[in-house]
């Protein structure tokens, strides 16, 4: 497996898409037309990390899938326009080239249903398989950009779809729970956890509603919201019982012993939105549910359980050498 092969194989397997890019894969560098406001995030994900092949329900598509995913997610938490992404590949000997090939395949179908461009990456051999991505995204206006730090009191609280599913689906791939879950619904929900996908379609609704904070839910709700108390300066007040549950969800939590909406709550990795904004402008945007308000007060979360008790919930916390993989939600 030569790296002239493989990226001679990646200029005839990812497509250009729009008119930004001027030259592209086989140059030393990317030429592209920009736009006004460029939008950047950078995301890597390492075998053993964040994912495990060694598992067998794991695939190098899968890998490949989520890397460009939870990159992108960044830019809908933002309601950015996707344009280009950067793929670093590090590549351990007992890969083959038909394996690479597979996961730079799965790159680009989500590539082409996000509108993106693979303008560009590196290829280096590693003694373990990695994925850094880089995303740019786009905007003519920095207005017209969602941040963390708009939440204002008054505003209500919206998720844009159901959670716990990737972390009821990690569940499954650790063997932890869901021996009595039907077939059908086991494959969705590790699917969830290992082929998100970035919500671009409702991060434009909420950009075109006026929202005034938005992020997308990749540490758990609980966490994440806190980051837009935090840089809102303001309270997130958070009804439990409100979270909506993917399917199969409360199985899984009453099988780890785990109430079902803190499971939902601090497990992570659904990559939907948490969004702020006016209630009344809400209902043009198709699918959120809402699950608490912002009030005055300092920038905290306050999760609201049974009888209006409060409960203590953290969500993931990144530290440097974390197993993501097998992090406790």
């Amino acid at each position: 497996m030569s790296e002239r092969s493989l990226i001679s194989a990646f200029e005839q397997l990812f497509a250009r898409r729009g008119e930004r890019n001027v030259t592209w894969i086989g140059d030393d560098c990317a030429v592209i037309r920009s736009k006004p406001y460029c939008v950047t995030s950078v995301d890597s994900i390492v075998d053993g990390v964040h994912f495990r092949l060694d598992n067998e329900r794991v695939s190098v598509g899968d890998v490949g899938h989520k890397a460009l995913a939870v990159a992108l997610s960044d830019l809908a938490a933002m309601a950015a326009e996707p344009g280009e992404a950067y793929i670093s590949l590090g590549i351990p000997e007992r890969l083959s080239e038909s394996d690479v090939l597979g996961l730079a395949a799965q790159i680009e179908q989500l590539a082409e249903q996000t509108g993106v461009t693979i303008a560009g990456g590196d290829l280096v051999r590693s003694p373990t398989l990695f994925c850094s991505v880089t995303v740019v995204g786009w905007s003519d206006d920095p207005k017209q950009l969602i941040g963390r730090g708009g939440g204002a009191a008054g505003d209500t609280i919206f998720v844009s779809g159901p959670l716990g599913a990737a972390a009821a689906g990690l569940a499954l791939l650790e063997g932890a729970a869901g021996r009595e879950l039907g077939a059908q619904l086991t494959e969705a929900l590790i699917c969830a956890q290992l082929r998100p996908m970035p919500r671009f379609d409702c991060a434009r609704q909420l950009r075109s509603v006026g929202a005034t904070a938005l992020i997308d839910i990749s540490d758990g709700l609980a966490a994440d919201a806190g980051e837009i108390a935090a840089r809102s300066g303001v309270t997130l007040e958070i009804d439990l019982a409100a979270i909506p549950l993917a399917d199969g969800v409360a199985q899984i939590a009453l099988e780890l012993g785990r109430d079902a909406a803190e499971f939902a709550a601090s497990g992570g990795e659904d990559f939907e939105l948490c969004a702020c904004l006016p209630e009344a402008a809400a209902a043009q945007v198709a699918g959120l549910t809402r699950v608490g308000r912002v009030i005055d007060g300092p920038g905290e979360v306050r999760l609201i359980g049974p009888d209006r008790r409060p409960v203590q919930l953290h969500g993931y916390q990144h530290r440097v050498g974390d197993d993501r993989s097998t992090a406790a939600s």
